[in-house]
């Protein structure tokens, strides 16, 4: 797209502008500057000078300056939301002059911008295709697109351990390889895992837990994934931490794990976002066949804290095709059709913030070691997209983090505090 010229004053005049502008300063809960050429505009609380209301010992809100390259932007965002925001940001029509873009989709997402903006029908339907076609490859296809773009990618902005799951801050410090090992040890002291426990993952990952349970705890432990590159990268590590005797991960679908138990415990951490909603009964169904009588579960997942689960375009096109984040009903009607016992939940929604600010961070320091041929500047700017995407959604959306953890006996002794 060509950029507008430093003079022209047209396209904040324009129809779309004009809806945009008053939408926002409508529903905007702190001021953002608008700028296009050689004009800026100011929109929400305090445009007239008087200063925006603040709750007692909240912190003011960061500026945010937007500067709009492109006419095209204002018609793009009002017909199809974070999916147009999304692709202006990939295409360059806008930028940030203040602020940061995780402060501008905070800043849209507290004003509740994306539910006035949903239209119903519009992007119901703008969402629609992406549906129809991640029906049509099946969720281990999906899986494979996101996690078979190159471990290149991955070893770029995750830690050590390569967890790509929200990490656990126990200190204001705690950088992100504390934030994952926090977490690692979090589960495994929720499932009491004892030495010679048998252990199942799945939806392991490159191994991270498995690693860290058998290193720590003495479990002899099976993960399963469908990503080849998770797995052959996770067989090599496990086999680099000279644990191969006691952790094996195998290139396989849950769907195909039917005579493998009995296991003592069972997590599954980032996997039930990948799993048709259709398809959640199977997915306990399986943990509860695979569960030893005294056996404990965990699963551990990105949820939606609401009403409903709308899937937003844009991640179901560039980041995650067929993804959804299960509300915490469903998941405690699936545990009850199969006579799980409900012991714990608990949300850690308010950690994923930090986890995708250091990913973020790491992604931008680490982009530059990157094959310019695999991963150009459009592909740069959707990470960066996605990973302020995340950062927004944990301080001002609906998600939610679910660990939720059950028992096949509703007698299982319980500790007094979670961990």
């Amino acid at each position: 797209m060509e950029p507008v010229s430093g003079d022209d004053q047209d396209g904040l005049d324009s129809r779309a502008a004009r809806v945009f502008r008053e939408t926002l300063d409508r529903t905007l809960e702190s001021p953002l500057r608008l700028r296009m050429g050689g004009r800026e505009m100011a929109l929400g609380p305090g445009r007239n000078g008087a200063s925006p209301g603040v709750a007692s010992g909240a912190a003011s809100p960061p500026d945010v300056v937007l500067r709009v390259h492109h006419p095209g932007f204002f018609s793009r965002v009002l017909a199809e939301g974070n999916l147009g925001l999304g692709e202006a940001w990939m295409d360059g029509d806008f930028s940030l002059e203040a602020g940061s873009l995780a402060d501008l989709l905070t800043l849209l997402l507290r004003s509740r911008l994306d539910e006035r903006l949903r239209g119903g029908w519009r992007l119901a339907l703008s969402a629609l295709p992406f549906r129809l076609r991640s029906l049509l490859r099946g969720p281990v296809a999906d899986v494979r697109r996101h996690y078979d773009l190159g471990d290149e990618l991955f070893e770029c902005f995750l830690d050590e351990s390569l967890a790509y799951s929200c990490g656990y801050v126990e200190e204001p410090g705690d950088g992100l390889e504390r934030m994952q090992e926090n977490k690692f040890e979090r589960l495994c002291r929720k499932l009491r895992l004892a030495e010679g426990d048998r252990l199942l993952d799945i939806g392991c990952g490159y191994g991270g837990l498995l690693i860290h349970a058998a290193r720590r705890h003495g479990v002899r432990a099976l993960g399963v994934t469908v990503s080849r590159r998770q797995f052959e990268t996770g067989r090599a590590r496990v086999e680099e931490a000279g644990l191969a005797g006691r952790v094996r991960i195998e290139l396989l679908d849950y769907r195909d794990l039917a005579g493998r138990g009995p296991f003592d415990k069972v997590v599954s951490v980032g996997a039930l976002e990948h799993v048709p909603r259709r398809e959640y009964g199977r997915f306990v169904g399986t943990i509860a066949g695979l569960l030893a009588g005294d056996g404990l579960g965990l699963v551990h997942t990105i949820g939606c804290n609401g009403p409903e689960n709308v899937h937003d375009p844009f991640i179901q096109r560039h980041v995650f095709p067929g993804s959804g984040q299960p509300r915490l009903s469903e998941m405690a009607g699936a545990l009850e059709r199969h006579r799980l016992a409900i012991l714990d939940v608990e949300n850690t929604i308010r950690h994923y913030g930090p986890t995708a600010e250091h990913w973020l961070a790491r992604f931008r320091a680490g982009r530059s070691r990157l094959d310019p041929s695999r991963y150009d500047e459009r592909f740069a700017r959707l990470w960066e997209y996605y990973l302020s995407c995340a950062i927004a959604a944990a301080r001002a959306s609906d998600a939610a983090v679910y660990q939720v953890l059950f028992a096949r006996d509703r007698a299982v002794p319980m500790p007094w505090r979670r961990v």
